[in-house]
């Protein structure tokens, strides 16, 4: 009798981030160091932006902080009735 073994489940650091980012949580360098090992957050996220605003439901978004740290977070803008966004809590 043969056992069956799943292979583990990889999510890539950038994966990481961007589920972060879909719940509606914002993400510092030194956070995303900290979280999940981003060395460059500045790269991640064009790479991130790149990906999600192909479709028109997700834009990227950058402030400055008071401590002059930047600061990212994703807005959704898709339809009300995404399976994904009722998942994730975003409506």
């Amino acid at each position: 009798m043969s056992k069956t073994m799943s292979k583990p489940v990889f999510t890539s650091k950038k994966q990481q981030v961007m589920n972060y980012l879909a719940r509606g949580n914002d993400i510092t360098p030194k956070q995303a160091f900290s979280r999940y090992g981003v060395k460059n957050l500045r790269a991640t996220m064009s790479n991130i932006k790149d990906q999600v605003e192909n479709y028109g439901n997700w834009e990227v978004t950058t402030r400055t902080l008071d401590n002059g740290a930047t600061c990212y977070g994703m807005d959704f803008h898709g339809y009300t009735d995404n399976p994904f966004a009722i998942r994730a809590g975003l409506i």
